[in-house]
């Protein structure tokens, strides 16, 4: 008679054989696919890894956002967001988790559309569209992050001759290396140490707005929706964008496949710590941000900090902040990669 498994080591074993099955019957097996694969991960390390997918420094741009909305719709429409999104993703989750349980387990997104809309949609239309966005948030990581560091070397040297373009490429050959990390379990610690970079940057802003709001040094403090009505209705669609982009990076099923069995509630789980801190750095940064900079907020409320090429706050904690930001944007790049 033989000797009784436990269930979690079952569990684990079916796993890895509905692994080796996926990949032996997949036609179009790729290095997309084996990077999620590796089903070793946490509800914690599932929580890391969605805060770094969620929770990065676009969430700066949200006071700005709030300059075409005014306090009510603002603060409305963020609200809504953070509630739609959860629900959205969590649905997801339990859609992805029951597909598994009768075998046929989806990876990707594109998984997902040629499961429900057939091969083709899977490969010529949702596949492209995620390659997009992944390339789009690269693309802006990089270029986010050689802003910050062009940011802290103008303030340490204001008469340098280095272009924005060279600190862009210097960002870009960093990103290259982290994208040699083999596998997405592999950025588990990588993305605690985001979880940790978006808390501080994200207090670093908060701080600072407070601190300029409370002070002579900010500028006068005015909540109007500026431009004529035209402006006014584009401006809705481009607050609503920031907002929807902002809140709307979650790649659920690549995240859920680096779970390790049984997966049931760990996605959950994952999903309440990412938004316990989206709500802490999302509310905290749009609503000191925007009480204190009002419809003079800019894109990037870090730009706010510097007037005329003059810091309002101590030059180290603006470097601080930059630093912060250009840390976290490393990581996020990283899992778009």
């Amino acid at each position: 008679m033989g000797t009784l498994l436990p269930s979690s080591t079952q569990d684990h074993e079916k796993s890895e054989q509905q692994n080796t099955l996926y990949i032996q019957h997949q036609k179009d097996v790729d290095a997309g696919a084996l990077f999620v694969l590796k089903s070793k991960g946490s509800w914690v390390h599932c929580g890391y890894h969605l805060t770094t997918s969620i929770v990065a420094a676009p969430l700066l741009s949200l006071p700005y956002a709030f300059t075409f909305l005014g306090w009510t719709g603002g603060v409305f429409f963020l609200v809504i967001a953070a509630i739609v999104t959860f629900y959205s993703y969590n649905i997801l989750s339990l859609v992805l988790e029951h597909q598994a349980k009768l075998g046929n387990r989806q990876l990707r997104f594109r998984d997902m559309a040629r499961d429900i809309l057939g091969p083709n949609w899977g490969r010529y239309f949702v596949g492209p569209i995620q390659f997009a966005v992944c390339y789009g948030v690269v693309v802006a990581c990089i270029l986010l992050g050689g802003q910050c560091m062009k940011a802290i070397y103008v303030l340490s040297n204001p008469n340098g001759s280095m272009k924005l373009y060279e600190f862009v490429i210097v960002f870009g050959c960093f990103m290259l290396i982290l994208a040699q990390i083999p596998s997405f379990h592999s950025l588990r610690h990588v993305n605690l140490v985001s979880l940790v970079l978006c808390l501080l940057y994200s207090a670093c802003a908060a701080a600072g707005s407070i601190y300029i709001g409370n002070s002579s040094k900010g500028p006068e403090k005015s909540y109007s929706l500026k431009g004529d009505t035209e402006n006014r209705v584009f401006g809705i669609f481009n607050a609503l964008s920031i907002i929807a982009t902002t809140y709307g990076n979650g790649i659920i099923p690549e995240i859920q496949a680096t779970l390790a069995p049984p997966v049931k509630g760990k996605m959950f789980k994952g999903l309440s710590v990412c938004y316990a801190i989206v709500i802490v750095t999302f509310f905290s940064v749009t609503i000191s941000g925007y009480w204190a900079f009002g419809n003079e907020s800019q894109g990037l409320i870090l730009s706010n900090f510097v007037d005329n090429g003059k810091p309002l706050l101590p030059k180290w904690f603006v470097y601080m902040s930059n630093v912060f930001t250009i840390a976290q944007l490393s990581a996020v790049g990283a899992v778009s990669n």
